[in-house]
């Protein structure tokens, strides 16, 4: 059986896909607490103990927007010099994996609005957090290549799974407490990934390489996300905000610079932003999971 080391392994990501991937690999975890190896890669390199067959790679800073420089440049030392320091811990280690995948997203195209965006489309993020795994990116292609390691790079959409964390999270709580509005008939819509979804990736990709967007094949409305998770909390429904009230909203936002809601959240959320998987599934041979019969928000 081979051995794999999951980095990440206490977040959301690695929790809910630990137990997946324990059927079929020796697992070594890597985390700041509570794991095999117990190290900060955004500051330290560490010793590897055991041969290492395939890593996974999910460290990762996201889910916030940044307000000052020490807030942006944390994007970089976890994003980027994590990703440095565990390749130096690697090699220094003399255990260079045959496999590399890496848990990169979406968010390095820097599209606010598309529908089927593909791998071939420009890195045009310019977030802290695109640019953090834009550069981690090249720098794993420039690595791996170096040592003949196989380079899969994974560029997952929004993802769900138990108390999920970010963009979905908010929508959970917001509902939960009754301080979520829905922007006119939420029909704008978003791609979406099952986080177990990463685990069969990992058993696809080992052996081949290669970049892929990782969404399901729905892709839902904000009307049709609000609505599972309105039968899941037994609430009747959400409140409606016409979207004439949004407009006028928004204008009052940009007048007085406030970034909670102004012109740019309105054209956000009232826009669609899908990614093609299309790649993931002729080259893979994958078979997404149906995001709207499986997600459970807890």
């Amino acid at each position: 059986m081979k051995t794999l080391l999951l980095t990440g392994a206490n977040g959301f990501l690695g929790r809910n896909i630990l137990p997946l991937l324990r059927e079929t690999y020796h697992v070594a975890t890597l985390d700041l607490q509570n794991a095999d190896y117990v190290c900060d890669v955004s500051k330290n390199i560490f010793e590897i103990t055991k041969k290492i067959d395939i890593v996974l790679h999910a460290v990762g800073k996201a889910h916030i927007v940044p307000k000052t420089a020490i807030e942006k440049q944390a994007f970089f030392d976890v994003n980027l010099q994590g990703t440095v320091n565990l390749c130096n811990s690697l090699e220094q280690s003399g255990t260079i994996p045959k496999s590399f995948i890496f848990i990169s997203t979406v968010a390095v195209y820097g599209y606010e609005f598309g529908e089927n965006v593909t791998e071939n489309a420009p890195l045009n993020g310019t977030s802290p957090y695109a640019l953090s795994k834009i550069q981690a990116e090249k720098y794993l292609i420039e690595w791996c290549a170096k040592n003949k390691v196989i380079l899969s790079i994974f560029r997952p959409s929004l993802i769900a799974g138990a108390n999920p964390p970010g963009n979905l999270g908010a929508m959970i709580n917001g509902i939960k407490n009754g301080k979520y509005l829905r922007i006119s008939k939420g029909t704008a819509r978003k791609s979406v990934l099952m986080v177990q979804d990463i685990a069969t990736l990992v058993l696809l990709a080992a052996d081949k390489g290669g970049i892929f967007n990782v969404c399901s094949d729905e892709q839902p409305s904000f009307y049709e996300l609000e609505q599972l998770i309105v039968n899941q909390l037994h609430k009747s429904t959400v409140l409606t905000m016409p979207m004439w009230v949004a407009r006028i909203a928004a204008k009052i936002g940009d007048v007085f610079k406030i970034s909670i809601f102004n012109s740019q959240k309105l054209e956000k959320i009232t826009s669609s932003l899908t990614f093609s998987n299309e790649k993931a599934k002729s080259e893979l041979a994958w078979k997404p999971i149906n995001v709207l019969e499986n997600f459970r928000i807890f």
